[in-house]
């Protein structure tokens, strides 16, 4: 069972474009359709836990299918199955890539794409900096005036662009922060 999981999820994971949502039709017509492993209503079932579990879909549906059909063996061979194809992509451009890192064309690539990257990052974080400021939360630290998430919002992306500060550190002082700021408010009640 382990190499027909492996076979099965290696196939998908390498003709899949698009990331895991594009995957499952293909793993439905595989694992439901032609491989009769389980039925329809049973795959509907576990696509549904593998969008409520952290993680990848993908990965997820990987660990609850390969279970069911074949135990640790079935679940270990459709993971490996399903992230060697993408694991192996992102081996073999970063190897090319070391390669052809200082070539004229690829450094002007790389600077026409950070825009766009900024962009794609700035873009939820606006979104996120409205949404916060139109929720006034139950502190009573606000009094109406909202600015504080806003605040911290745009003070944690300055520090993690322009200050180089680790990410993890920003999320840790705004974690330390927003218990102080409501531990205060609390206080004041």
């Amino acid at each position: 069972m382990f190499f027909q999981l492996f076979r099965t999820y290696l196939k998908i994971g390498t003709f899949t474009l698009g990331g895991g949502y594009a995957m499952l039709p293909l793993i439905q017509r595989e694992v439901v359709e032609r491989q009769k492993w389980i039925d329809e209503e049973e795959f509907l079932n576990m696509i549904a836990l593998a969008q409520a579990a952290p993680g990848l879909i993908a990965v997820n549906s990987a660990i609850f299918i390969g279970w069911r059909i074949g135990g640790w063996k079935g679940m270990a061979g459709a993971v490996l199955g399903a992230v060697l194809p993408s694991f192996l992509i992102i081996l073999l451009i970063a190897i090319v890539f070391q390669d052809w890192k200082e070539l004229p064309a690829v450094e002007a690539a790389f600077k026409g794409i950070r825009p766009a990257v900024v962009a794609l990052i700035a873009a939820p974080l606006v979104k996120m900096a409205k949404t916060a400021t139109k929720d006034k939360g139950q502190c009573t630290m606000y009094k109406g005036r909202n600015a504080l998430p806003l605040i911290i919002s745009l003070a944690a992306a300055l520090l993690i662009w322009l200050g180089h500060v680790n990410p993890v550190w920003v999320i840790l002082a705004t974690i330390v922060i927003t218990l102080v700021v409501v531990a205060i408010a609390h206080y004041k009640k």
